[in-house]
């Protein structure tokens, strides 16, 4: 199955080079025969109906929902955007096996393939945050969750498929100092070619920063305030005064930068920026795992607990704080919800290295180290401990109200998403190729 994805991947390149021509219009925009194409070689059989139909309608109702997100002034961070991105990436190389081969699969760079998919889920989280506001007032009281579950019967209610709990203590490879040197270097010799003028902040940007979002606009980044930024990047980017001028270079989270003041904005700032991370050589991988190893080891023998060792020793600060436990944002229709609980196929799309490890685990058990790629686009490494797990099960009121609950509340969301669009579509101009009107369209409206 995962051959036959990147295959239909690699397809579709071969044929990017076929004539195109405008199949709708929807409002101002055009959506092209080579849009529909992208997504039918993409999803292959999992659309349901003719693709001919249900993806150019899909498109347009996406239309919709971007037109509305510009007249609300709604937008979505680069941030936000690249931490899908990264995980989408990380699961494509895992599955390819490499970069390289992904890139020869795709038949394009990591660049471009970072750019496609950062358009894709821009437009997919945009269209979230207008739906979001669209339902914002829904509510749904326990009342009437127990009335719409009351007479059906047991088989009808929803499968909740098995759910872990995991707790991961995590260190971080460490780095020679000439790889550091290295980097910094670097970042320096940009440094010098901005100031004597011979190259632009923005040319190195696209063509050397390890940021996928921002590289591709010369790295540029939105508005944004402290809280928004890590923290040691905030404080040397809200230091600078002159726009223009770049800065010291600082240490984040997600690697070394140099930064470039664009503009400032009440308590938000815009600016440039370059991002290189260090290599991890194998070697200090492998004194990584020795070293949680003998953490494991210690752990086992009753040194300390696994809870103790996750809030002094553990270098993941998103989970440091929790005794090590993981947090899960799961989307819940037009809003997300964060949980401790993650489906096993969840697990695997965001930690695919420590899904496998967890897979193996009995309740209670702390693994063998491992390394993994973190959210933050880092290796490092790791050891968990499996803290519980749910088995696959029918829906209750007492055990799983909750989820009751969002399938109500989501229901109500449908039907009001639903009449919106209906409403949309006859206040807006559509346009539909005389090919490509022969369907039955989910939403009639579309031919007037």
């Amino acid at each position: 199955m995962i051959s036959a994805l990147l295959l239909t991947l690699a397809s579709f390149a071969q044929k990017s080079n076929v004539i195109d021509e405008v199949v709708w219009v929807v409002g101002d925009e055009a959506i092209l025969r080579s849009d529909v194409e992208k997504v039918r070689m993409e999803y292959g059989n999992q659309v349901k109906g003719n693709p001919y139909c249900v993806i150019p309608e899909e498109l347009a109702v996406q239309k919709l929902f971007l037109h509305q997100a510009v007249i609300d002034s709604i937008e979505v961070t680069d941030a936000d955007v690249n931490n899908y991105v990264e995980q989408d990436i990380n699961q494509k190389v895992l599955y390819a096996g490499s970069k390289e081969k992904l890139e020869e699969y795709m038949r394009m760079t990591m660049t471009q393939i970072r750019e496609e998919l950062f358009d894709m889920y821009k437009n997919q989280l945009t269209v979230r945050e207008v739906r979001k506001r669209l339902t914002s007032d829904i509510k749904v009281t326990p009342a009437e969750v127990r009335r719409y579950f009351k007479d059906l019967p047991e088989d009808s209610l929803p499968l909740i498929p098995t759910q872990v709990e995991v707790q991961i203590l995590v260190q971080q490879p460490k780095i020679p100092q000439e790889e550091i040197d290295r980097v910094k270097d670097k970042l320096r010799d940009y440094t010098e070619r901005v100031n004597n003028g011979t190259t632009s902040f923005n040319a190195l940007a696209r063509l050397y920063s390890e940021d996928p979002g921002s590289a591709r606009q010369g790295g540029e980044m939105d508005y944004m305030g402290r809280g928004e930024l890590d923290a040691a990047f905030a404080n040397v980017a809200f230091g600078l005064t002159e726009p223009g001028k770049v800065s010291k270079i600082v240490q984040s989270e997600f690697g070394y930068h140099i930064i470039q003041l664009i503009d400032k904005r009440g308590d938000k700032v815009k600016c440039r920026h370059i991002l290189l991370r260090p290599q991890v050589a194998e070697e200090d991988i492998n004194a990584c795992l020795a070293r949680l190893d003998s953490i494991a080891d210690d752990i086992r023998t009753e040194k300390f607990s696994f809870e103790e060792g996750a809030s002094v020793i553990s270098e993941d600060k998103d989970t440091r704080n929790n005794h090590g436990i993981l947090s899960n944002e799961v989307e819940q229709g037009d809003h997300m919800e964060h949980t401790t609980r993650f489906e096993m196929g969840q697990l695997s799309a965001i930690y695919p290295e420590l899904a496998r490890v967890v897979d193996g685990l009995e309740i209670g058990e702390i693994s063998k180290p491992f390394s993994m790629v973190n959210k933050k686009g880092a290796t490092v490494c790791a050891i968990a401990k499996l803290k519980s797990r749910i088995k696959s099960h029918r829906a209750s009121m007492s055990e799983d109200f909750q989820i009751l609950r969002n399938i109500v509340k989501q229901k109500r969301s449908d039907e009001l998403i639903e009449d919106w669009i209906k409403e949309k579509q006859q206040n807006t101009y559509v346009r539909i190729n005389e090919d490509w009107r022969d369907c039955e369209f989910r939403y009639p409206g579309w031919v007037k």
